[in-house]
């Protein structure tokens, strides 16, 4: 049985739909929570792969979170042995920062849906090639990062040109949230500080756009999200066997 390593910083920032399909595949999970346990010094040596999550802070904080060190040197330990690593927005930019690219702020913040558009690259790519030419995902960060040196751009969009690359064969960063449900949106719309950087950010979507775009597009999503997902579980480790969602 393989077992993951899964970075997570707040507790509205879980695994969301990815934490079905990976015990759905028979892959154990670790879990290091770093707003319980800033100080805990993981080691992904007993671990076939590497997921870090989202989170409010940013790559640029690490000088009074000192866990974002810690997570930048377990990432870099990863890639040394060849593991699979997946960084989710917060993640995404953690990875590309280990890989030596600047971290931005945006000078417009992407909270709501947007459609990603994948490069060629993209399409070729075993990964990301189920989420397709273009489709609508789910967005928020006000900070982005640029595409590593001998990384593949894999996805796009119009406000934030750098949405998915593709380092080596196994490492990914993802600026967007293929992993949220509508549960897990509509958790963040209802969390003040979340909720205060939406109304902050200025945006034409509001709470209220988004739930009504929320409602008809999560469901596609997810099923992107599992073949997707599926794709990157398969580098950590053949499932035991494969178990269709709605099965029993």
């Amino acid at each position: 049985m393989s077992r993951l390593l899964v970075f997570q910083h707040v507790a509205a920032e879980p695994l969301g739909t990815l934490d079905r399909l990976i015990r759905r595949r028979g892959h154990r999970i670790k879990f290091v929570n770093f707003e319980r346990h800033p100080d805990a010094q993981p080691s992904i040596d007993r671990y076939r792969g590497l997921i870090v999550l989202g989170g409010p802070m940013n790559v640029e904080d690490h000088a009074h979170r000192e866990h974002l060190l810690t997570e930048m040197r377990t990432i870099e330990a990863a890639l040394k042995q060849e593991k699979p690593v997946l960084g989710i927005c917060l993640g995404a930019q953690l990875l590309a920062h280990v890989l030596g690219a600047p971290i931005r702020r945006q000078r417009e913040a992407e909270i709501g849906w947007y459609d990603v558009v994948t490069t060629a690259a993209g399409q070729a790519d075993p990964v990301l090639a189920p989420l397709g030419a273009q489709a609508p995902l789910f967005q928020w960060h006000n900070y982005t990062f640029e595409i590593p040196a001998r990384a593949q751009l894999l996805a796009r969009s119009s406000v934030c040109p750098n949405q998915a690359f593709r380092y080596g064969s196994n490492a990914y960063g993802f600026q967007f949230h293929l992993e949220a449900n509508q549960a897990l949106i509509e958790r963040w719309l209802s969390t003040p500080a979340y909720r205060d950087e939406l109304e902050a950010a200025g945006l034409v979507q509001d709470p209220e756009t988004i739930r009504a775009r929320t409602a008809r597009e999560t469901a596609a999503m997810e099923q992107r999200a599992e073949h997707v997902f599926g794709e990157f579980l398969d580098l950590v480790g053949r499932p035991l066997r494969r178990i269709t969602l709605g099965s029993r």
